[in-house]
């Protein structure tokens, strides 16, 4: 892989610190709730159903999340959903908005040694405004990145978007996170690099077939090693 980026951009969720293991925890939490309803099968195929249709109205983040399952309540009980019920999914959503940070490993020597190394670091996100610069805040790591983009989404008219914002060549542009989909194949199509790093926990929502004979991405498994090829 070439080495002489104009810019190195990270996601955030799951590629720095830990994300989609806490939607987890809520889900299963929200199944107990509704378990006198429905089964749990049953209830995350709504559920899943219910946060796609909304993610044009309300985008991706926790908020939307609350939403939705206030919506799946709504239908798996025939709009009789106790109000105790409701006020508990609230609480569910508090408590993972609330939820403290936590780095992946080799997170802060990575992005030390970049820095060190002279390129320039930003974050392109995306989820909730208020929600992803809490986090930032939190993780402290703030101090390593030159901009912070949060985005409404992940396609290649966002990425083409943000690299002008940036003033440089799509071939200036590496972008490294845990989701194929939403990190690195959009990069790719504008002429682009990534590297993949999985999540153990992907939501079924950004899993998509690789393709894996493309020049431009490479896949590692920590984002350590990152230190190995550039």
């Amino acid at each position: 892989m070439k080495t002489n980026f104009k810019v190195i951009a990270f996601d955030a969720d799951d590629t720095l610190w830990v994300n989609e293991t806490f939607f987890r925890e809520t889900e299963e939490k929200f199944c107990a709730l509704l378990s006198d309803f429905s089964t749990s099968d049953e209830i995350m195929e709504v559920l899943y159903v219910t946060e796609i249709q909304n993610l044009e109205k309300y985008g991706y983040g926790t908020k939307g999340f609350v939403l939705s399952m206030v919506e799946t309540a709504l239908k798996i009980t025939g709009n009789k959903v106790p109000q105790e019920i409701i006020e508990q999914i609230i609480e569910l959503g508090k408590t993972q908005i609330n939820q403290p940070v936590e780095l992946l490993d080799g997170v802060i020597e990575t992005l030390e040694y970049l820095q060190q190394k002279g390129f320039k670091l930003i974050v392109a996100t995306k989820g909730d405004l208020l929600d992803q610069e809490r986090k930032l805040q939190k993780s402290k790591l703030e101090k390593y990145f030159h901009h912070v983009e949060v985005m409404s989404n992940k396609k290649p008219a966002d990425y083409q978007k943000l690299i002008k914002h940036l003033e440089i060549a799509p071939q200036g542009f590496l972008m490294i996170g845990n989701s194929y989909k939403s990190d690195i194949e959009p990069v790719l199509q504008l002429g682009g690099f990534g590297i993949h790093i999985p999540f153990h926990i992907t939501w079924i929502h950004e899993q998509v077939e690789e393709v894996e004979d493309h020049q431009n991405w490479t896949k590692l498994t920590n984002i350590a090693e990152i230190k190995t090829i550039l």
